[in-house]
């Protein structure tokens, strides 16, 4: 049986490198978009697809990932998608027009699927409680490593090599996980007994928990105004204040690092203030730094990474305990739990790409209008659900 000290060395990195395959997967892409958006001759919205597209399948193929965990163990699940991961990306680098890249991405996301969700799963499997609310920090803390440093891989690649290179690095990336995956024991202590017919009515179950599905719902809108801002930044730094691919990278970098600063406090601040008043904090960040993008983000470079900083810091120091609470609305099915709650993160998530990427208005105002009416929402969502005693789990 392994101690505290054995299960953060040895599980941790693992757990927070599956959860980091879908950052991995989109914001390496990211330099490449206008210019594939140029050689291509098509649209951003087009060249867009290969983000939304995989944000769909990806939380589609959640929902079967989740319960099928549940049922015959993480590993197995695990093992077969990170293997067709690296079949897709090996794919997606031989791509030669927009479609073939976005059908590739397509199969691509079906193989990450089984990453996130079963790391989240694999994590209530081992650690539970306040215990649990700190794992999830360390993840957090070392998955924003992954947006930080994934599109200045893709800006480097871009200046010395192809943009094919960022597939290749993808499915280098994937073998680690599966390495890692094959040298890891089953997380999961009893399996459900339900036969494979009848393993996805446990969604049914899920969808009838009253307190689960809000949660879920609130965290999830929370998060939509991120997901827009991976899809609308290239286009804003690169075409809108003109900077090179790999200037670019840097910037998108300093949000990643907004993030990271903001799992790091909410780890220091856990065991000194209420989870309850870090998410509060977390959600009024958003609104403030969505009005501050309105005002000032049209200025320059720095005008809006420094409001968007604002904001991912806000989504990084109310994650982890809004997961925790999600998480803790539910006993069992921890796989379709977890299935379910990604799953709605990145449906929502790709409404917002796909918002962000329309030729409404100027591109700035709509991710400004994005943030502020989704901060706003959960924020007002958040204190009914504090008064009605919904959120009372933590």
């Amino acid at each position: 049986m392994m101690d505290n000290s054995e299960k953060l060395k040895n599980i941790v990195p693992l757990l927070a490198l599956l959860t980091a395959f879908p950052a991995f997967s989109t914001d390496m892409i990211l330099p490449a978009i206008p210019s594939l958006a140029l050689m291509w001759n098509e649209s951003i919205a087009v060249i867009n697809l290969i983000l939304i597209c995989f944000f769909i399948t990806y939380g589609f193929f959640l929902l079967f990932y989740g319960p099928i965990s549940d049922r015959y163990g993480r590993r197995k699940p695990l093992i077969i998608g990170i293997s067709l991961y690296i079949f897709a990306s090996v794919l997606c680098a031989m791509a030669n027009s927009a479609a073939t890249l976005i059908a590739f991405r397509i199969l691509q996301a079906a193989g990450a699927a089984a990453s996130a969700a079963l790391s989240m799963a694999m994590t209530k499997d081992i650690f539970s409680g306040a215990e649990r609310q700190r794992i999830l920090a360390y993840i957090a803390i070392i998955m924003a490593l992954a947006p930080m440093f994934a599109p200045i891989v893709g800006g480097w690649l871009l200046t010395y090599f192809s943009w094919h290179w960022i597939f290749v690095a993808q499915g280098i990336m994937g073998a680690i996980g599966l390495l890692g995956v094959l040298r890891t024991p089953e997380t999961l202590k009893e399996a459900s007994q339900t036969p494979l017919s009848k393993v996805m009515h446990s969604y049914g179950n899920l969808l009838l928990n009253r307190n689960y599905v809000i949660m879920v719902l609130v965290m999830s809108v929370s998060l939509l105004p991120l997901y827009s801002f991976i899809a609308g930044s290239s286009a804003l730094y690169i075409n809108g204040f003109g900077l090179s691919e790999q200037n670019f990278s840097y910037f998108f970098a300093f949000n990643a690092l907004a993030l990271m600063a903001g799992s790091m406090s909410c780890l220091k601040l856990t065991d000194r203030m209420n989870p309850r008043h870090l998410i509060t904090t977390g959600f009024a960040g958003i609104v403030i730094g969505a009005v501050l993008i309105l005002v000032i983000g049209q200025r320059g470079p720095w005008s809006f990474a420094i409001p968007m900083a604002l904001i991912t810091y806000s989504i990084g120091i109310s994650r982890p305990p809004s997961n925790h609470l999600v998480l803790e609305q539910v006993h069992k099915d921890a796989g379709s739990a977890s299935s379910l709650l990604i799953f709605t993160y990145f449906t929502l998530g790709a409404m917002g790409m796909w918002l962000v990427s329309q030729e409404w208005m100027e591109r700035m105002q709509i991710l400004g209008s994005i943030t502020l009416i989704c901060g706003a929402l959960t924020l007002v969502a958040w204190m009914i659900l504090q008064k009605k005693g919904i959120a009372a789990g933590q």
